[in-house]
């Protein structure tokens, strides 16, 4: 392990993203360039201090768990991760895992998202990037443990904004579990996914109830309703663009132009995470 090069590394590609790369608000004036410790220390599941230590090269060797989550928050090219991995000493993910790191492209194409929420998807449901239009509507996702940035652990375990119209909850819980048993399929050696499993099927009679069902449904439907704090809830068309090479899927949402969900949006837009959803007093 070498921790001076690791924690260089790391405060170098920290220091080059901007918040809106990650789907943060930008906020007030910055003393420095890129994202702040608290804000990677929250996007990849560990404390600021943790990351610190790391970072000034007297912290311990970081496990598998904490290299990947570094690297999803920081943004690094497959590359990148692999050096990431080498200089903390620890073996890369091998061929057969679920990729769960953002290709630039795929940000770029993020990027061009300015008036829409959007966020990218693995194949297990992963929550791996948004933008800050996606955080003001969904709720500051940064602030959520890793492991619970997943549909469907928010769907069978969690305390999701998405809503369901009545009659189709047990179409999309069906359709849910349906796409983790593909995913399975194609990744039985993925150990983040057999724990995602584990603990949904642990916790929830409902999913291990359909997980032994081993039924394939594919009807998610086009339409999601989500309940916004202050703007109530909003029906937006959802729409999902999969991006094939990686296994990965982003998430448009929308409405129609003149509707009240439009203005919503067109209000999020506006004021984002700096107003919407602040805290009063």
């Amino acid at each position: 392990m070498d921790r001076t090069e690791l924690g260089v590394a790391l405060r170098t590609w920290r220091e080059r993203l901007r918040p809106a790369d990650v789907g943060l608000p930008a906020g007030v004036r910055r003393r420095t360039p890129g994202l702040r410790r608290e804000e990677v220390a929250g996007l990849a599941g560990m404390s600021v201090d943790y990351l610190t230590r790391v970072e000034q090269g007297r912290g311990p060797r970081p496990s598998e768990a904490v290299l990947g989550g570094l690297a999803r928050a920081l943004r690094l090219t497959d590359a990148e991760r692999d050096h990431l991995f080498d200089l903390a000493g620890v073996a890369p993910p091998p061929p057969g895992r679920i990729r769960s790191t953002v290709r630039p492209s795929v940000q770029r194409l993020m990027d061009r998202f300015t008036d829409l929420p959007v966020t990218l998807l693995d194949a297990k449901s992963d929550l791996l990037a948004w933008n800050p239009l996606a955080a003001a509507l969904l709720g500051d996702i940064s602030a959520v443990p890793p492991a619970q940035r997943n549909v469907a652990w928010q769907a069978f375990l969690g305390t999701s904004r998405m809503e369901v119209n009545p009659g189709d909850g047990e179409r999309l819980d069906r359709a849910i579990v349906s796409d983790l048993r593909r995913t399975a399929a194609r990744y039985p050696d993925d150990p983040g996914l057999a724990r995602l499993i584990a603990e949904l099927r642990a916790g929830s009679d409902r999913f291990d109830h359909l997980w032994t069902l081993r039924e394939l449904d594919e009807r998610h439907g086009h339409t999601k309703r989500i309940r916004h704090p202050e703007l109530g809830v909003l029906e937006l068309d959802c729409n999902v663009l999969h991006v094939h090479g990686d296994d990965q899927a982003l998430v448009v949402y929308s409405a129609a132009p003149g509707s009240r969900e439009a203005e919503a949006l067109a209000l999020l837009g506006v004021v984002g995470l700096q107003e919407i959803g602040a805290p009063s007093g």
